[in-house]
């Protein structure tokens, strides 16, 4: 019922209900955004670039990993070598870090956000990398962004966080993501679902007329906030508009088969080798251009590692204290590791786009929170860096005393992404000695 207002305060009872939809909009803008029409899709010129962040909590061992040379001629290292058939389309860092990210494991949840003191008391973190692209090119797929786990602890730990500190949940269950990016429902549940957002769009509606009302008699800074929340409305409505047309667009046809969940946390392998295939089959449909993948290794059991026998857990052979048998275990586990890489390499570069692969025009960030797990820290981070359209073949060496920061390579990510910007986190700049092709 409109409510009008004639020289007297407005009580705050009535303001409040006039405005109690609205607090639930934090939850209606996570919606998906617009829909792109047929035309503005055939007028789009612009390469797809996408982006997929990995981060291994755990690590890998660093003398193993980081290259003794620096530049293009340098000599493979052990876990390189497994690579060797990529090594012009990825880039080894050495010498990185997130400034003032501390705190040992803690730190897994700022390696695409690198807000500082993860550990400390009343730490909130910022928005990750792959949102804030997603705020900004989301609209353009289905699916703004997808978070993505293995063995992660959940309502702990996620590489994805929204702009007002808030953590995303990763899904664990590859068949889940297979059936969110392949299976289009019935047409009684799509009609289901569009009669839901219909709902909402007549929720955000209601809530217009009712706040419109409260504007007579409301002084300029009252009036001012409350057209700032009509905005906010009216793009609301559109959001959800956009989600509706969504339901009737085609899913695209499946390449391969629905994967089957390992339901054992000790077949860690197996999860991330499907969660790396989920990530492809995202981005090769253009479902999305932003995805995560956390690989959860602090949370993870004594492992199935072929060949060798794993004795203990994930965690406790990290703190080898340079004990043999347990070194010989992480090097067995870490060099898997880079065999599933490869083998996401090998299917990115097979995915033909044009003139381009679909490693060409997604850039893959791998790495770690911890340089090294067996003391915590969370200097001269192991970072490799592929595709995404760059110079690769190359070992940049920084300063590994005075570590170089690297949300410098996510500014360099972002402007590749099309994006005006030239800061991001503690970022100084661009990346140095990084070129795109």
């Amino acid at each position: 019922m409109p409510v009008f207002l004639k020289n007297c305060s407005l009580p705050r009872r009535t303001f409040l209900q006039g405005l109690g939809v609205g607090l639930s909009l934090p939850m209606l803008d996570a919606m998906r955004p617009a829909v792109l029409s047929a035309a503005e899709r055939k007028q789009a010129t612009e390469v797809p670039r996408r982006m997929l962040g990995i981060c291994n909590n755990l690590g890998l061992l660093p003398d193993k990993f980081f290259p003794q040379e620096d530049g293009s001629d340098y000599t493979l290292s052990p876990y390189l070598e497994t690579l060797q058939r990529h090594r012009e389309h990825f880039t080894v860092l050495s010498g990185v870090w997130h400034p003032d990210v501390d705190g040992g494991h803690p730190a897994d949840i700022c390696f695409l956000t690198a807000a500082p003191h993860p550990g400390s008391g009343g730490f909130r973190n910022t928005i990750s990398l792959d949102q804030f692209i997603s705020e900004r090119v989301g609209h353009r797929t289905r699916f703004p962004s997808m978070t993505l786990g293995v063995n992660v602890k959940q309502g702990q730990r996620s590489l994805s966080w929204t702009g007002a500190g808030v953590l995303i949940p990763c899904q664990e269950n590859p068949r889940q993501v297979y059936e969110q990016l392949f299976l289009q429902g019935s047409e009684a549940d799509v009609r289901a679902q569009v009669r839901r957002l219909s709902l909402g769009q007549s929720v955000m509606d209601a809530v217009a007329d009712q706040t419109r009302s409260l504007q007579r008699g409301l002084g300029p800074k009252d009036r001012q906030r409350v057209d700032q929340y009509l905005t906010g409305v009216r793009e609301l409505e559109q959001r959800l508009a956009a989600a509706q047309q969504w339901e009737h667009v085609p899913k695209p046809k499946p390449q391969q088969d629905a994967p089957l969940n390992p339901e054992d946390p000790k077949d860690y392998m197996d999860k991330v080798r499907l969660m790396y295939d989920m990530a492809r089959l995202a981005l090769e449909t253009d479902s999305t251009r932003a995805v995560t993948l956390l690989l959860d290794s602090v949370n993870s059991p004594a492992i199935d590692v072929d060949g060798v026998h794993i004795t203990d857990g994930y965690h406790n052979l990290s703190h080898h204290g340079k004990n043999e048998s347990k070194l010989k275990q992480l090097e067995a586990i870490d060099q898997w590791h880079m065999r599933l890489l490869d083998g996401l390499f090998a299917d990115m570069r097979a995915i033909q786009e044009e003139q381009d692969t679909l490693l060409d025009r997604t850039m893959v960030v791998y790495g770690s929170n911890l340089g090294n797990a067996n003391t915590h820290v969370t200097t001269n981070l192991p970072v490799l860096f592929a595709g995404g359209g760059f110079r690769h073949g190359q070992h940049l060496a920084f300063d590994r005393d005075n570590n170089y920061p690297l949300p410098n390579l996510f500014v360099s990510m972002l402007q590749r992404m099309g994006l005006p910007v030239d800061r991001f986190a503690t970022s100084t700049g661009t990346l140095r000695g990084l070129q795109p092709a």
